[in-house]
């Protein structure tokens, strides 16, 4: 009977721990975390430091390419322009795989989100992948139409009349002329292509960045991701800011480009302020919602820098003609790569 009796009180207490478990863990999920680093004023004061910070570099990171011309080590004609240009295609690499994918999973097998459907399909990897094809789909489509539209604008003079024999130099002329300049056509499309989606791709995940930051009130989270961010947003910079100079935009259109890229992730910070108070970066809607962007953004990031930039480059006549650039190349690639997972452990 004594043995039944401390069986039941035993089940009691388990009961009443789980209890107290769950409840706690609810909680957690519906309200700001007590950590001793939660500091609002210290956060707030470390957020608009921040957002110029980010700002700053971002314009730097950004328009350092667009300077190049009149450097010439840093010409894109040069070799080093190429091996730069390299070095921030991992870093691009490295942010999807290491820093915004990952994320994506935590979020979305956090224990603030039901187990059906959250645990039982791995959504972030879904997302990363329909945004990988449907990133491909742009990118194709927009290629295939612009293409067309150019090459309706295209006017052939009409054949005929006076010399003949004139008439076909003056043809063969023509036809070698409209080839070269039908092949270095296509190939400024590509660029001003993969300008735009990388920068679609870089804002969208930019803002979500930004957003996380902004709400957060954790300052021994939010000092390693200022310097996190700031390495991230120079050299990611640097890798739009070269797709932007190669695909020779007009000044107008290169500040627009310069400015949105510079803009989006202060102004992440500053909606994160905004929302704090009623932001609860737990909940999950907020879970999915970030999870979700997360990993499409993680998907159109690995995309644009595996195929638009790495491969785009490595796979051109330029780098094909010489083994010891392609080295040189690989090494930037996995510089930049293990620097952003490096980058990881703090942030």
């Amino acid at each position: 009977m004594a043995n039944l009796v401390t069986k039941q009180k035993l089940i009691s207490i388990i009961f009443i721990l789980i209890t107290l478990f769950t409840s706690q863990a609810l909680a957690d999920c519906e309200s700001e975390s007590t950590n001793t680093c939660n500091n609002k004023e210290k956060a707030l004061s470390l957020k608009i430091i921040a957002i110029f910070a980010i700002l700053v570099t971002s314009m730097i990171g950004v328009s350092l390419p667009l300077v190049s011309r009149s450097v010439p080590a840093l010409s894109p004609d040069g070799n080093l322009f190429v091996i730069v240009k390299c070095f921030a295609a991992g870093i691009i690499l490295g942010t999807g795989f290491m820093h915004v994918l990952p994320d994506s999973f935590d979020m979305l097998w956090s224990d603030c989100l039901d187990k059906k459907p959250w645990h039982e399909f791995p959504f972030s990897g879904f997302a990363a992948m329909l945004s990988a094809v449907v990133t491909m789909m742009v990118d194709s489509l927009a290629t295939s139409y612009y293409s067309q539209k150019g090459k309706k604008n295209v006017i052939i003079p009409a054949e005929g009349g006076g010399d003949q024999e004139m008439g076909a130099v003056h043809a063969g002329h023509h036809h070698h002329f409209e080839a070269k300049t039908e092949g270095e056509e296509s190939q400024l499309l590509r660029y001003r292509v993969v300008a735009m989606v990388l920068e679609l791709g870089i804002v969208v995940h930019s803002i979500v960045i930004g957003l996380a930051m902004g709400s957060s009130n954790n300052t021994c989270s939010i000092k390693g991701l200022v310097a996190a961010l700031c390495f991230h947003q120079m050299f990611e910079g640097m890798g739009l800011g070269g797709c932007i100079l190669q695909a020779e935009y007009k000044f107008v259109k290169k500040a627009i480009m310069v400015f949105f890229f510079s803009i989006t992730t202060p102004l992440g910070i500053a909606i994160g302020i905004a929302m704090s108070s009623s932001y609860k970066e737990n909940s999950p809607k907020a879970l999915i919602t970030v999870g979700l962007l997360n990993g499409s953004s993680a998907g159109l990031l690995i995309y644009m820098a595996l195929v638009d930039l790495l491969a785009a480059d490595f796979m051109s006549k330029r780098m094909q003609g010489s083994i010891k650039l392609q080295l040189k190349s690989y090494v930037a690639v996995f510089l930049g790569a293990g620097g952003m997972s490096l980058m990881a452990k703090w942030a």
